[in-house]
Formats: C-alpha cells, sequence, structure tokens
C-alpha cells in the first residue's frame, strides 16, 4: 500500500568503517531528504579506514534534523563492552577493531569519546515498522518471544522467519554477506538480508553498500570507494 506523504524508507546495512562509499549513497544514489526515513542495520564500525567518520555522519544528519533510526550491531556491541571487559577487547581487535582504534587515534576502546560511545549505546536492538521487523541480525523463533534475545538479534546467520510471531511482518537484517544476485533474490521473500560486504571488494558479487527503499522494494547499490 502507497502511504499518503511524499517521504521515503530507506534501509542501509553494514557500512564497517566505509564513510566515503555511505556519504556518496544517501547524497548522490538516493538523495536522501530530510523529510525521509532512514534506518541503518548495525555495523557501523571495523573493518573500513574510516569509522569514526561513519559515526560523524550520521550523528550529523540526526543534527541537522535528519530522520535517522539505527539499530546495534556486534560490532558496536563488542565495543561496548570492551571499554570493561579484556577478553571481549581481544575478541573485538581481531575481528577488526584495529581499523576503529585508528580512526580515532587511539589504543583501547575506553579512549574512544564519550559522545560516541553513548551515541551506540543508546540504538535499540531492533525497530517494528508496520510492515516490517528490522535488526542486525536474525531473530531467534524458538522461544515464545523472539524479541527478548538480544544475541541472535546481534549474531545469528539463521534465516528462518515465522510471521505469525511477529504481526506478518518481514524481517530485514544485515550481517551475512550475500552476493548482488542473493540479496536481489531475496527481496520478494519474507527475510531478506542486504549486505553485500561492502568492505570486501577482492569477493565475486560484493563490495558494494546497499540502500533498500522499502515502498517500492527497490535496492540502490554504491560500489566501495574507500
Amino acid at each position: 500500500m502507497k502511504r499518503a506523504n511524499l517521504s521515503r524508507r530507506f534501509v542501509i546495512p553494514d557500512i564497517h568503517g566505509c564513510a566515503l562509499t555511505l556519504d556518496r549513497l544517501i547524497r548522490q544514489v538516493i538523495h536522501l531528504k530530510r523529510h525521509d526515513e532512514l534506518y541503518l542495520l548495525g555495523d557501523y564500525i571495523d573493518r573500513g579506514p574510516r569509522s569514526r567518520d561513519v559515526l560523524d555522519i550520521l550523528m550529523g544528519l540526526t543534527l541537522k534534523g535528519y530522520r535517522v533510526f539505527p539499530v546495534r550491531g556486534n560490532h558496536e556491541e563488542m565495543l561496548l563492552e570492551s571499554c570493561g571487559d579484556r577478553d571481549m577487547f581481544r575478541m573485538w581487535f581481531e575481528n577488526g577493531g584495529r581499523a576503529t582504534l585508528d580512526s580515532f587515534g587511539v589504543e583501547d576502546a575506553c579512549e574512544i569519546p564519550l559522545s560516541y560511545r553513548r551515541f551506540m549505546a543508546e540504538m535499540p536492538y531492533y525497530r517494528i515498522l508496520p510492515d516490517f521487523v528490522l535488526l542486525h541480525a536474525s531473530l531467534n523463533f524458538a522461544i515464545p518471544s523472539p524479541f527478548v534475545d538480544t544475541e541472535a538479534m546481534l549474531w545469528s546467520r539463521s534465516l528462518e522467519v515465522r510471521k505469525e510471531m511477529i504481526g506478518g511482518r518481514r524481517v530485514i537484517g544485515g550481517h551475512t554477506p550475500m552476493s548482488r544476485s542473493e540479496i536481489l533474490r531475496g527481496l520478494s521473500t519474507d527475510r531478506i538480508v542486504l549486505d553485500n560486504g561492502c568492505v570486501y571488494r577482492e569477493r565475486a558479487g560484493m563490495g558494494c553498500l546497499a540502500a533498500l527503499e522499502l515502498d517500492s522494494m527497490t535496492i540502490s547499490f554504491q560500489e566501495n570507494i574507500d
């Protein structure tokens, strides 16, 4: 059903420090307007070279009055936990955290300015729209209430959907890199995965950042330029 207003709803998954790519996608490809809604599926940081810049873009859009709605990914969760847990710090460091520290010019997660850590800590694990559930990874449908398992929302790669448990909605996530053809095939299903592995330019069919417009179900890709 078409919505009455002229606003559009975009979903962008795993950015992983690709700030130049994100900037071109939102400015020159989808031409984001202030009245549009921009939903982001987590993993803004790590692996790519410009994690701080990605967060600056998102925080800046919010300050300028854009309607930006991020959810938390497993990489944000690892960073937040790394500040007080050395085992988690080592795990995060081995999974791309070094790139984030370098982007801030620091050596420890606790040295990342509080404003950035607070921005990530305030991100919810999921968002419920009238027609979709948006989250980073997956839902656990093996329990009575899928929305209580935050670990699954951050880490699970399950493609299961039981729409009767989530109000008939479809599920959109990222987390698992997919080729462009796999993403396009998934658009007609109840479980859409949008992660095209922006940082994995060497992998066939990957290396782009995607933006899905929810009302038209049209998808745009921007090749990694970072």
